[in-house]
């Protein structure tokens, strides 16, 4: 059962990784971070005679490098902590080394609900982005990101509940403590379990982004139809695995070409950036006046 749970959060943590780390997955093509940094306008503009546009007056190009930092700090709570702290089929061993470097744990803690909470400013750039094609689509992607977030915080009482057995508290001088340090991987299965809850909403919130960037006309159309396919990928992951947790791992095979379409998406807005045509529209009347 150990084993079971661990592979399950290891694939899931990983999966999770296309909506919280799509930079992180693509990290060798961007080594320096001036090969990012600098502006690349996605609409050549004849009154421009030189200089670079800041990341700032540019939604599409900030909203991706918003983007890239919450995959950072997920990748850190996601993937850094439970590979230093999980040991494969051993709670004692796992216990241990919560136990031993338990400031890491709640780093970890603490960066999951830093990143859950950035990723309220990244859906609010992308929705001032995308608002003018349709607002009623781009408040339902705002409304289906942000309900997961609760979710995610709640989750994460399932590990300050592992952490408080594995420190063993006084309350729980009753229970000896090869029982505590099971309860402590149960805790940690039931985290797991949060994450595969918190799938559909991933899955969920990308169908209203897909159609926003279809009918924009500053965004290429197959991103939109790659972050359809996505979005619908997260979904049949999160009921795979509720229903028929014994194909989880040939699912997650199967959707990581669908999955990468999100990595495409931030890796366009954060090289070619995006600006909806009025704003085009207003820098070059500014230029001209």
């Amino acid at each position: 059962m150990q084993s079971s749970w661990l592979e399950a959060w290891q694939s899931e943590a990983a999966l999770q990784m296309s909506r919280t780390a799509p930079f992180l997955r693509c990290g060798k093509t961007f080594r320096q971070p001036s090969a990012f940094l600098r502006y690349i306008p996605f609409h050549p503009d004849p009154h421009n005679t030189g200089g670079n546009m800041s990341s700032t007056k540019n939604p599409g190009r900030f909203a991706g490098l918003l983007y890239v930092l919450t995959s950072i700090v997920g990748f850190f709570a996601m993937i850094y902590v439970p590979s230093k702290l999980i040991v494969q089929g051993n709670a004692a061993a796992t216990a241990s080394n919560i136990a031993t470097h338990e400031m890491l744990f709640r780093l970890g803690i603490a960066a999951e609900l830093v990143g859950q909470a950035g990723f309220i400013f990244v859906v609010m750039t992308l929705y001032e982005l995308l608002k003018g094609v349709n607002r009623r689509y781009a408040s339902l992607m705002v409304t289906l990101l942000v309900v997961q977030i609760p979710i995610a915080f709640l989750n994460e009482l399932n590990s300050f509940a592992a952490l408080v057995l594995v420190r063993g508290a006084d309350f729980l001088s009753m229970l000896g403590k090869p029982q505590r340090d099971a309860l402590a991987m149960l805790f940690l299965n039931l985290h797991g379990s949060g994450f595969v809850v918190n799938e559909i909403f991933y899955g969920l919130w990308l169908l209203p982004l897909a159609l926003l960037v279809y009918r924009s006309r500053f965004l290429p159309r197959f991103l939109g139809v790659w972050l359809a396919l996505a979005g619908i990928a997260w979904v049949v992951l999160s009921l795979t695995s509720v229903l028929f947790p014994q194909y989880q791992d040939k699912v997650f095979s199967y959707s990581q070409p669908a999955s990468l379409g999100e990595v495409a998406f931030v890796l366009w807005l954060l090289i070619r950036g995006a600006r909806p045509p009025a704003q085009d529209a207003t820098a070059l009347s500014s230029t001209a006046a």
